[in-house]
């Protein structure tokens, strides 16, 4: 029987990237983004993708979401929290409303997300798959916020594994270093402060290479495999090394 995969954040990005690599394995991939082209131009590549167009911040959004996805499909197997954003800024130039803005969907969605999406995960066998950051385990500049809110993903996948591990219920995340997504324009970042920022990265990278959307994919569904079953409350990075060197 195929498994149900559910991917946020999935019109762009690692979370499209995610949803194609499920849905070449033969998976029922719903994609959930606020944008419907986005969404719409991943579900052309794969006749196994459902598309849900909906903001996850928004009131009873999860739990619209997880019964559209189980009324879909019938039940769920892995959930994959990667929807994110970045407001980058340091002290004395952050906002209120960029700090509610990344906590309601680098925080809050998943938690909300997560608790949905427990009563209708398969027993023995049922993962999900956060995606924090490697931002979120050492210091990089003007991005403390964004950084904080992935460190609590971090210990969301810790606490949650061993929460649900009697269930049977796998709990992983991926940490994603420099990656190839067009999250620093989503940011609003002009085309020099993009190369700069690049240029950055690649200095503190020990690889000295940009990584790929689909590199990540290929940690989140290692992880969320059967093969891995014994494997739980792990953040794996995947970052070129970031954060060994």
């Amino acid at each position: 029987m195929s498994r149900t995969v559910l991917v946020t954040g999935a019109g762009t990005g690692i979370g499209r990237a995610t949803a194609l690599t499920f849905a070449k394995q033969g998976a029922n991939v719903v994609v959930v983004g606020r944008r419907p082209e986005p969404l719409a131009e991943v579900a052309a590549h794969d006749e196994a993708v459902h598309v849900i167009a909906a903001d996850i911040t928004g009131p009873g959004a999860p739990e619209r979401i997880v019964a559209e996805t189980v009324e879909r499909f019938g039940g769920l197997d892995v959930l994959v929290n990667n929807a994110g954003i970045v407001r980058s800024g340091q002290l004395g130039e952050i906002t209120p409303g960029s700090i509610s803005e990344q906590l309601a969907t680098n925080f809050v969605a998943p938690v909300l997300l997560t608790q949905a999406a427990v009563p209708h995960l398969r027993r023995d066998g049922g993962v999900v798959v956060n995606v924090s950051t490697a931002v979120a385990q050492r210091g990089w500049p003007t991005s403390s916020v964004y950084a904080a809110t992935k460190a609590a993903v971090d210990t969301f996948t810790r606490s949650w594994a061993v929460e649900l591990a009697p269930l049977g219920i796998r709990v992983v995340a991926v940490a994603p270093g420099a990656i190839d997504t067009p999250i620093a324009e989503h940011q609003g970042l002009s085309a020099g402060q993009r190369a700069a920022t690049r240029a950055w990265q690649m200095e503190h990278t020990p690889l000295k290479r940009i990584g790929s959307a689909e590199e990540v994919a290929w940690a989140i569904a290692g992880l969320a495999s059967p093969n891995a079953s014994f494997v739980t409350g792990v953040v794996l990075p995947v970052d070129g090394g970031a954060v060994v060197a």
